[in-house]
């Protein structure tokens, strides 16, 4: 769940900060920041006005393409999906291993 797919196109060292991204519904906000780092690769996506400025947090492994023309990310979750995941914790996202396991709980394996 923390890994870049391989089919997703990710190449390592692409900046991915201000890519927009995209449910399997709709666009959902832009990047705010990621990480590549191996077994703990995220998306921290800044909703903007869809869900009044709430930034979520997406284990990498929830990509399913990234068109790097366009600068857009597309996940397999519906926006309720990633609407309604654990409240995203700026202090914990990076190092906390049991939140890494309850966001990583609720996005489960990747859905195509």
């Amino acid at each position: 769940m923390w890994a870049y797919q391989a089919t997703s196109g990710y190449q390592t060292g692409t900046d991915l900060a201000g890519f927009k991204v995209e449910a399997t519904d709709g666009s959902i906000g832009k990047v705010d920041k990621y990480s590549d780092t191996v077994g703990s690769a995220y998306l921290v996506v800044d909703t903007g006005m869809w869900i009044f400025g709430k930034h979520v947090l997406l284990p990498a492994g929830t990509i399913t393409s990234i068109d790097l023309a366009e600068r857009k990310i597309f996940v397999a979750r519906t926006k309720d999906d990633i609407k309604n995941s654990p409240e995203f914790d700026k202090d914990k996202h990076v190092e906390d291993p049991a939140y890494h396991e309850q966001v990583g709980t609720y996005y489960g394996t990747p859905r195509v």
